[in-house]
């Protein structure tokens, strides 16, 4: 099943911490203050499970941030309390991913919004199932992606195979956003590097932030390319 929506989007990264819940968020409230309808969805997410509300701390993070209260089974329908990939999750407890139920969960929530933000789990190619990757789901969804990435040593190499495996699904990869989540390189020298090895723009670099939190985020992003370009 194919679905072409242009005012939906999905949030990538190059590696599991980057800032890609942050980042995602920080635009879900910056398109709410805006007066846009906007919703999230994270279809698979894993970790610790929460004692009240969404059980994954990502989920509930995103839907404060839209300032969404949609059943968790069509914001996030697989969450597993264990800190791994869907496809070794699953084997490990025993569950069946069902991949078409979740084109139909982004169907009907897309319907309720103008804008529905959808953040993966892991990288392009953290696995789903044997042979169904996140890269699969984002061509499924037929979504632009906005890839995260860091400043750190090993970035380059990280965006470059992302962009790549993108390519080769046919995925268009709108925009980069550099976070640095830690000391690294010199951060106009990576968005020029980055550009010129992957044609790709970097359309919002996040500055260290001692204590990264979505609304500082939301101050740096607020009036970047990176929000012209979704809304």
């Amino acid at each position: 099943m194919m679905l072409f929506l242009l005012r939906s989007w999905f949030f990538s990264a190059t590696d599991t911490g980057v800032g890609k819940t942050t980042v995602t968020a920080a635009c879900a409230r910056i398109l709410r203050t805006k007066g846009i309808n906007v919703g999230i969805m994270k279809p698979y997410a894993s970790g610790v499970a929460r004692q009240s509300g969404y059980k994954s701390e990502d989920v509930a993070i995103l839907a404060d941030a839209a300032g969404v209260s949609d059943d968790e089974d069509l914001v996030n329908p697989y969450f597993f309390p264990i800190a791994a990939s869907p496809y070794t999750a699953a084997a490990k407890l025993g569950i069946s991913i069902d991949t078409d139920s979740v084109l139909a969960k982004f169907e009907r929530l897309q319907a309720s919004y103008d804008i529905l933000l959808v953040e993966g789990i892991g990288g392009v190619l953290t696995p789903i199932t044997k042979d169904y990757f996140v890269a699969d789901l984002i061509k499924n969804l037929g979504l632009d992606v906005i890839l995260v990435c860091s400043s750190r040593i090993g970035t380059i190499n990280h965006t470059l195979l992302s962009c790549i495996t993108c390519a080769k699904y046919g995925i268009r990869v709108r925009g980069l956003v550099i976070n640095e989540v830690e000391k690294g390189y010199d951060l106009s020298e990576l968005q020029s590097d980055l550009l010129n090895l992957s044609g790709i723009d970097t359309v919002c670099i996040i500055p260290h932030m001692k204590n990264p939190s979505m609304f500082e985020a939301s101050q740096i992003i607020k009036d970047s390319k990176l929000i012209s370009i979704l809304s």
